[in-house]
């Protein structure tokens, strides 16, 4: 039996071989796994968050073979993992899915950061810091159209809308997860809450600069959701994950309201300093 292993190439023809003495024809074994690692992490870039199964279909590696390059990959520093929470009960532990870290990044240029920084800062210095929001504005404006339809659906609930918007977030990237936070008497079970948490920002390192970007976005969720939502923490000031409590105890706005308690009158507020000890 052969100890030739395949290796995939980018270019043309078929895949060609390594052997123990650990050369690919007149190329070292090193300089393939360099080869190979580029390939992964360029894969990692385009279409992360992604998982080892997804990368290894891609690029037709083996999972063992994808996992090595990942691991030394995320040792290197230049991608990290994500977990992600799997949908419905009882779905096991959250699934690991790799994205670029803030080194990967700077180690493949940030040519498109650079420019964006540039213009905003212009814009910024010509238009006054309501044109950087008015920009802000437009971009989420169609996460919001694409989004508004598919959490309409989940009803009035809150904690279903928020777990839409989980969702959605979720394909568009930004390795999202819903965790209800119920509260346990003696506490009100109107304080009961969602922590809407996001693990990947494709604009982090821009929203640093310039936070309005973030505090647009919670614009937008509280908008979709139907309540106040207040931003925890975000990656963009250093935070481990962007996180947006959401409060579950009352229904969307439009949805059927509970009218508050008529306030006591003047005689039952008398009657009970009366029966005080």
């Amino acid at each position: 039996m052969s100890n030739a292993t395949a290796v995939p190439f980018a270019g043309h023809g078929a895949p060609r071989t390594t052997t123990e003495r650990g050369h690919l024809g007149a190329v070292p074994l090193a300089d393939a796994d360099e080869r190979t690692r580029d390939r992964v992490l360029g894969a990692v870039l385009e279409h992360g968050p992604i998982s080892a199964a997804e990368l290894g279909d891609m690029l037709g590696f083996t999972p063992a073979a994808v996992r090595r390059h990942l691991d030394h990959l995320s040792r290197s520093g230049v991608i990290e993992v994500k977990r992600v929470a799997r949908a419905g009960a009882g779905a096991g532990r959250p699934a690991r899915r790799y994205v670029l870290s803030s080194q990967g990044q700077s180690t493949l240029g940030n040519d498109y950061l650079d420019i964006a920084t540039v213009a905003l800062r212009q814009l910024q210095e010509v238009a006054g810091d309501e044109a950087v929001r008015a920009f802000a504005v437009e971009r989420f404006a169609d996460m919001e159209r694409r989004y508004a339809p598919e959490i309409e659906q989940a009803g009035p609930d809150i904690t279903a809308r928020a777990r839409a918007l989980s969702e959605a977030l979720s394909r568009d990237g930004f390795v999202a997860s819903a965790a209800s936070i119920e509260a346990k008497a003696p506490l009100p079970a109107a304080l009961s809450s969602v922590q809407l948490c996001q693990g990947h920002c494709p604009i982090q390192q821009l929203a640093a600069q310039f936070p309005v970007f973030c505090d647009v976005e919670t614009e937008v969720f509280a908008r979709l959701v139907g309540v106040d939502v207040r931003r925890l923490s975000t990656l963009a000031r250093g935070g481990h994950v962007c996180t947006t409590h959401i409060p579950t105890g009352r229904l969307a706005a439009g949805g059927p309201k509970v009218p508050p308690a008529a306030p006591a009158s003047p005689d039952e507020v008398t009657n009970h300093l009366q029966e005080r000890p």
